[in-house]
């Protein structure tokens, strides 16, 4: 009995420094994320081998791994100021979509380290947004060219980010501030603009109605004048004649007063 603490104290010496071994030597890397490795006596940051990926591994204890987030995320880049073209100050909100390239994980650690964001990313988006919006005009940033302007944005940031190791999916500029006064002289612009296209679009319509009523003038009275030189005497004549024999078999009663009328037609009189 006496020596059971003797035999029970080195298992849990033994145990402990298990414990400790395994704590020190492994590591659980969650959904989204990859670890970089640093070996301590041996070249430090593994760049030449694929990241480590989601999943329970085993290192060596003097070893250590730093995990980085390999999700898409977002940079909200809020109230920017930067000046157009006039030297005008323009506000912008920027949203920048990214994540680190996988594969280079290890150099952007090396050459980066974990605090890539605030090295790389804002610096370049504020530095690119500067430079584009600087080609315009407040009117233009703020009617018909913002589509332009993001597409220009991200394609010169993604320029310069991408050989640092960092994906950038998508830069979207979400609300552009002008100084109030430009905005409503822009906005009164616009608003005549497009009255006066409303007017030009309402002298077009009432030009083709006016030509459509004339066509079908001109048509009627072509009409009526091919028939007046169709209609001679004899045709008339013929007609009356037509017209009388007609009524001369209707029932009702009338009278007939041949030679009357003018050319010599009939004149009808009856009780209807």
């Amino acid at each position: 009995m006496e020596k059971l603490p003797k035999i029970g104290l080195p298992i849990i010496i033994g145990v402990i420094l298990l414990i400790i071994f395994v704590a020190k030597s492994s590591v659980n890397i969650g959904y989204g994320e990859a670890g970089v490795l640093f070996k301590t006596f041996s070249g430090g940051v593994v760049t030449k081998e694929p990241a480590l990926g989601e999943g329970f591994h085993i290192i060596a204890p003097w070893n250590k791994v730093y995990i980085y987030n390999t999700k898409q995320q977002e940079v909200f880049e809020k109230k920017m100021q930067v000046l157009s073209s006039n030297g005008l100050e323009i506000s912008l909100d920027v949203s920048v979509l990214y994540q680190p390239q996988f594969n280079n994980l290890g150099l952007l650690h090396r050459t980066k380290g974990e605090n890539y964001l605030d090295i790389v990313i804002v610096p370049e988006i504020r530095a690119v947004a500067r430079s584009v919006v600087g080609r315009y005009t407040p009117e233009q940033l703020y009617s018909t060219k913002r589509d332009a302007i993001q597409n220009e944005i991200f394609e010169e940031t993604k320029k310069k980010v991408e050989p640092q190791y960092i994906q950038l999916n998508s830069v979207l500029v979400r609300d552009v501030t002008l100084p109030p006064t430009i905005k409503q002289a822009i906005e009164r612009k616009l608003k005549q603009e497009q009255e006066s296209l409303e007017y030009e679009f309402r002298l077009v319509t009432a030009q083709k109605e006016a030509e459509k009523v004339r066509i079908e003038a001109k048509g009627k009275a072509d009409a009526n004048k091919i028939l007046s030189a169709s209609l001679t005497d004899k045709i008339l004549q013929d007609k009356g004649i037509e017209a009388t024999s007609k009524l001369a078999e209707s029932p009702n009663s009338k009278v007939v007063i041949i030679g009357s009328g003018k050319s010599g037609m009939p004149i009808i009189l009856g009780n209807q």
